[in-house]
């Protein structure tokens, strides 16, 4: 695809997601899927071996042994290949993909930090004591702990959107399965903390959709700069 379609298609998916979870939340769609898992009693799968040692504590690890090897790549010098010239990303563009993998690390949970929204499992109709209130109601006090939107857990998942990102250009098919796999390696990730009250869906789709534009914001900054060095003069 061209690279002026690229970065149009890029923004249409973003605003598109954005505009389908804005309608999750007006849906109140959060509540009822939450409750598929718990009540007033609690989450009988908060503490349970798949969802809080595999897909919690395994999920951190996992997103730590991945991050490692992204370091590692960034650090190699790239393979010599035969089959093309922009086969291999070059390594200033390991290091650029990088950097965004770790803004979007930081990012999310900064953001996470100032949310007053508490947790389900905090919030009155999970046994909680805190009030169920939107987590677009900045500022205003639910009567719990806070700090639980989005979900940073998801993010270990979701801020590898950048290996989409680096390897478009380059080889295609394996994007796609880059893309293919973290969003799997998410949509597990957020689908324990659902289980154990710890997120609403919403809490791991945002994360997800912050982390993409991230990356779409990263790549239309990687193309620009490109443009501007392929300028005369600029050799």
């Amino acid at each position: 695809m061209k690279r002026q379609h690229v970065g149009v298609r890029d923004a249409g998916v973003t605003v598109l997601a954005a505009a389908a979870l804005l309608l999750w939340d007006v849906s109140g769609a959060d509540r009822v899927v939450t409750g598929w898992f718990g009540g007033p009693q609690g989450f009988a799968l908060r503490e349970h071996f798949w969802t809080s040692t595999v897909g919690h504590s395994g999920g951190r690890l996992l997103a730590w042994a991945l991050l490692l090897a992204l370091v590692v790549q960034a650090l190699r010098k790239p393979a010599q290949t035969t089959t093309g010239l922009h086969a291999q990303p070059s390594r200033a563009e390991r290091g650029y993909w990088l950097g965004a993998t770790l803004l979007c690390l930081l990012v999310v949970p900064t953001i996470k930090r100032f949310s007053s929204t508490s947790c389900p499992w905090d919030t009155a109709p999970f046994g909680g004591t805190a009030q169920a209130l939107s987590h677009w109601a900045w500022g205003v006090a639910d009567g719990g702990p806070g700090h639980c939107f989005p979900s940073g857990h998801a993010v270990g998942a979701f801020a590898f959107f950048s290996l989409y990102f680096l390897w478009r250009p380059h080889r295609t098919a394996r994007a796609r399965g880059w893309l293919a796999g973290v969003l799997v390696m998410g949509c597990l990730f957020g689908l324990a903390q659902l289980a154990r009250g710890a997120h609403h869906a919403s809490h791991a789709a945002w994360s997800a959709w912050v982390c993409w534009t991230l990356c779409v914001l990263a790549a239309a900054l990687w193309r620009y700069r490109s443009k501007q060095q392929r300028l005369p003069g600029r050799q």
